[in-house]
């Protein structure tokens, strides 16, 4: 979907901006204000610079369209002639007009390559606007590498947690590879964790596909909204299951909600949230099971809380970190 700005004439795509910015830089003298202001335009997002470089693209186009027929739908009425700027806004949609009319806009108008790697750091959370309009945001110590070509748009998710709502394009897949697994949708809103030993998918809107990372084509399973999955160190994708998507996301808002999860689950969690990692002592340990909601930022409030809840007990190891082990 193009993305769009306010302006004082009302509601305008990003097209339509690239176009006014284009007619503006063919004046003879341009000022060094104004392109100071043009390049701002051209940082704001991604898709400012891939729109425009797309005009220029179709102005070059021109010089494939015969002489005479370009002299032909150029043609400005005379009382455009007054004012040269509107003679050169006439001329460049003139030329456009051609471009469509020649078939060149299909051929130029294709999603341009993009490469970007985002990242978090410890009680960081980052939202990312793609160039497509798909926005992404990071948990704490999380880690994405972006890659977008032509008919397929890849994202590899190397480490933490990450919220994607993805724009609608049934021409370029967006798929999100996490350690053994991997997810692929056309356009939809889920969370994907990659931790030590599994990579778990929860899906908020619409559908996704997940699968082993190395998989078959044909081998994968489907998850609607409310239900989630997870995907095994071997690339074993486990049956969908219902989930509760708002608690499995509460980190967005700064919550850690464990509905039952197991103690070596948590310590995975709470270990992206504080600066030495949080084990357990044993399996037996580990099994135990969790409910209980908090604060991403106060994990140390978490560790007080285990030893009322759970017959646990933290100790604190010599570098520093932290186990929690059997009364």
């Amino acid at each position: 979907m193009m993305d769009t700005r306010d302006c004082a004439c009302g509601q305008t795509t990003v097209r339509d901006d690239a176009a006014l910015w284009f007619v503006r830089l063919q004046e003879p003298a341009v000022d060094v204000e104004l392109r100071h202001r043009f390049q701002a335009w051209l940082d704001e997002h991604p898709q400012h610079r891939n729109e425009f470089e797309m005009l220029q693209d179709l102005w070059r186009a021109a010089d494939l369209v015969p002489a005479a027929r370009l002299r032909a739908l150029c043609e400005t009425p005379p009382a455009l002639k007054k004012s040269r700027p509107v003679l050169r806004y006439a001329v460049a949609a003139s030329v456009l007009a051609v471009a469509f009319g020649l078939g060149l806009f299909s051929a130029l108008n294709h999603p341009a390559p993009y490469t970007a790697e985002f990242s978090t750091t410890l009680n960081e959370r980052r939202q990312v606007a793609l160039p497509d309009g798909s926005v992404v945001d990071l948990d704490s110590r999380s880690r994405i590498q972006v890659r977008f070509e032509q008919d397929r748009r890849n994202v590899e998710l190397s480490e933490g947690e990450a919220m994607f709502s993805v724009e609608h394009d049934t021409n370029r897949p967006f798929v999100v590879a996490a350690g053994s697994g991997k997810v692929t949708v056309t356009g939809t809103r889920f969370d994907v964790r990659r931790g030590a030993s599994e990579t778990r998918v929860v899906v908020e809107q619409g559908t996704v596909r997940v699968q082993g990372r190395d998989a078959a084509d044909n081998d994968f399973i489907n998850l609607t909204a409310g239900l989630g999955s997870h995907v095994d160190a071997r690339g074993k994708v486990a049956a969908a299951y219902a989930v509760n998507p708002a608690e499995m996301t509460a980190w967005r808002s700064g919550k850690l909600v464990f509905n039952n999860a197991s103690l070596a689950d948590v310590a995975e969690q709470v270990s992206r949230y504080r600066e030495k990692p949080l084990k357990v002592a044993s399996a037996a340990v580990g099994n135990l099971r969790l409910t209980s909601v908090f604060k991403s930022d106060n994990t140390d409030a978490l560790l007080k809380a285990l030893p009322n809840i759970l017959p646990v007990a933290v100790r604190t190891l010599g570098d520093g970190s932290q186990e929690i082990i059997s009364k």
